[in-house]
Formats: structure tokens, sequence, C-alpha cells
């Protein structure tokens, strides 16, 4: 008996010694796949400019509201109309949106405000009624957090001169980051999640879109559909996109990125927004939830040390923690996405790490999230609202 515990604890330690060895390997092909992502030239179809639609679902006053809106009012594209969609007739964002319509008067823009829901995902159901107003075929959303370059339509709209393109998609980077949430969301955003981005891109093939910036081609979207369709869901952006490459068509994501304006938030609003998109990974898709465990580098690292059988094995595990982590986080965040807020804080990435591991485990046994304000259950990716307790 006693032989048999000794070889079970020496074989659960081999497995320890070994599990950062697969952290380590994730960063170097991730590192990989950025520097493969990135040297790809975003083909422009000069002569293709089809008339575009943008979709602004809003709800809220986000920091520098008027210049995100506004970027997207000097765009350099010959043809393109903005239609912003308000559910709340007196949201304080309304204002804002009437100084854009007044002071960019060559501008076709539109405000749509008191928009009824379709559903409990507010922003599908924005979209559901904007998409039915939109003049042009081709549809661009973006979230109300994102600022563009002048380039930005001529970049996302030429990968539909192929007719088997149905969505493009492209990155984002945060800017103006002005807390130590903010910071560790940015580096997050830089240096990790779009290293999963590029790797699940490279092996997989892209099967999703992000929120920040999206296109679809009206026809594809009807055949899924509809917003009305993804109504329900708490990763929307998500579905559409997957929805699409279902059906057989392109779905692409351009090496180009747009900028995120970051909220300016606390640490414990940070940790709650991690925690809601934990948890919408873990109720969209268990397999991705389950293999990020594989990815945690940090605490497998640190675990190895403590069990190792020497000082000169622990100060291998942690060099090969921190050359691997900063390569992937120097290769996707700095020279792929340029950065600037992790260009100045990489050094901050394992301290990021912690955190996350940290939002992992919490997310574990949740199925409830707080988004907008409101309480929802989450069960299949799917939201539900959270009944209020009966007034006596």
């Amino acid at each position: 008996m006693l032989l048999h515990h000794a070889l079970l604890i020496h074989r659960l330690r081999d497995v320890i010694l070994c599990a950062p060895c697969a952290a380590f390997l994730y960063y170097v092909v991730a590192t990989a796949c950025a520097l493969r992502f990135f040297r790809r030239s975003p083909a422009h179809n000069i002569g293709f400019t089809p008339g575009v639609s943008i979709l602004k679902p809003v709800r809220g006053v986000d920091r520098e509201a008027y210049e995100n809106f506004s970027s997207f009012c000097s765009i350099d594209y010959p043809d393109y109309e903005i239609l912003f969609g308000v559910s709340d007739p007196q949201d304080p964002v309304i204002p804002i949106i009437q100084r854009v319509i007044r002071e960019f008067p060559e501008r076709s823009i539109r405000l749509f405000a008191g928009i009824k829901r379709t559903g409990p995902n507010d922003k599908a159901s924005i979209l559901a009624c904007l998409s039915a107003e939109a003049r042009h075929e081709l549809l661009v959303i973006s979230d109300s957090d994102t600022r563009v370059e002048p380039g930005y339509l001529r970049a996302v709209v030429s990968p539909f001169s192929d007719p088997n393109v149905g969505a493009v998609t492209c990155l984002y980077r945060g800017m103006n980051a002005r807390t130590l949430g903010d910071s560790m969301e940015a580096i997050g955003i830089s240096s990790d999640f779009f290293a999963g981005v590029l790797v699940a891109e490279q092996f997989a093939g892209t099967r999703f879109a992000l929120g920040a910036s999206m296109a679809v081609a009206r026809a594809q979207l009807n055949e899924i559909g509809g917003f009305e369709a993804l109504s329900e869901f708490l990763l929307d952006d998500f579905e559409m996109g997957n929805r699409i490459a279902a059906l057989g068509y392109r779905v692409v994501l351009l090496p180009y990125a747009v900028s995120m304006v970051l909220p300016s938030e606390s640490l414990r609003g940070f940790w709650q927004r991690q925690v809601r998109w934990a948890v919408g990974i873990r109720s969209t898709n268990a397999a991705s939830h389950w293999g990020l465990l594989l990815t945690q580098g940090l605490p497998l690292t640190l675990l190895a040390m403590a069990v190792s059988r020497s000082a000169a094995d622990a100060g291998l595990y942690a060099a090969g923690y921190l050359l691997t982590r900063y390569a992937m986080a120097w290769s996707v965040g700095v020279w792929g996405l340029e950065d600037s807020i992790l260009r100045r804080s990489w050094w901050l990435a394992p301290v990021r790490d912690a955190l996350f591991f940290l939002v992992w485990l919490a997310s574990i046994p949740k199925s409830r999230v707080n988004w907008r304000g409101k309480a929802f259950h989450v069960s299949k990716g799917r939201l539900a609202p959270e009944e209020a307790p009966p007034t006596r």
C-alpha cells in the first residue's frame, strides 16, 4: 500500500514538472503564429467600394464618446452612412450623438432611439433594428468605445470582393489607460487574448467575429436569421461569426487593428468584466475554457518550482516562463499590434497572468453575470434575465 501511494505521488510530481512545458510550447507556437500573421499585407482592392452602412449600438456615455463617434465621420470612403441606435429614449448619450450629427452635416447620420428589445441581449436587439433601416447591403458593426483611422472602411470592405467571404473582423488594442484596471485589460488583450485568437486562426481557421469591428454582407446575415437570432446570446459577436463559418463562408481576420478607449474602471470593474467574459467562454465552449488551463504558464511554473529537485531546476522553470511569455507578449502586442500601453508596461504581464488565473477559477462555478447594470443567468451561451424578487 505504501509503495502504491509512493508511486502515485511520484507520478503526480512528474505531471506537475511536465505541465509548464505545455504552456511554454503554447507561448512559442503563439509567437510563431504572430510572426506569420502580422507579416501579411492586407490586400486592398482599390476599385471595390460598395456602399456601406455602419451600425453603432450605444448605451450610456463611454469615455471620450464624442471623439470615438466623430472618428467614424472622418473615414476616407466614397459612400457610407452611420446609424446610431439607443434603447432608452432618455439615454444621456443622445445629446452627444446629436452634436456629431450637427457638426458633420456632410455625412449621412441617423439616430434611432427607444428601440424595443427582441431578446435579453440589448446590443443584438438594437442591431436588428438598425440593419432593417440600413440602406446598403454591406453592414459594418462596431462597439461604442471603438475609434478608427481614415483608412478603416477600405481595409474591412476589401475582402468582400471575394464572393465566398461572408464576414470580416479585425483586431483591436486599448488606448488612453488611466487606472491599473485599464492597464491590466490592455495588457491582457494585446499580450494574451489575441495570442489565443491567432493560434485558433492558424489551426482551426477563423470561426468567430470580434465585436470591436465586424462586417457582414446582408445576404449572409439573413441566412443565419439576422441579429434577431442572436439576441439571446451573451457572445453575440462570436455567435455571428461561428454561424456564418458553419454555412461554408469565409470569415476573414485582418492584420489590421482599431483602437478601444479603455473605460477607466477600477480593479473591481476590471474583475467583473473579465469574469463575465470567462463565464461566456465556458458556457459557449467548455472545451476551450478548460483548455485555457494548459496556457496558464505562471501558476503551472510556480507549482513546478515548488516541487523541483533543486534551486537550479526551479530557476530554469522561472527562466523558461519569463523568456517564452515575454516573447509572446512582444510579438503579438508590441510588434504586431503596436500597442503603446504594452510597450510601456510589458513587465506587468506576469501580474496580469496571476489575475487572469484567479478570474478563470472564479468563473468555474458561476452561471450568473452582471451586464450593463442587469443580472443574467447564462446557460449554453444564452442569456436569461434574473427574476426580480417579488414585492410584498
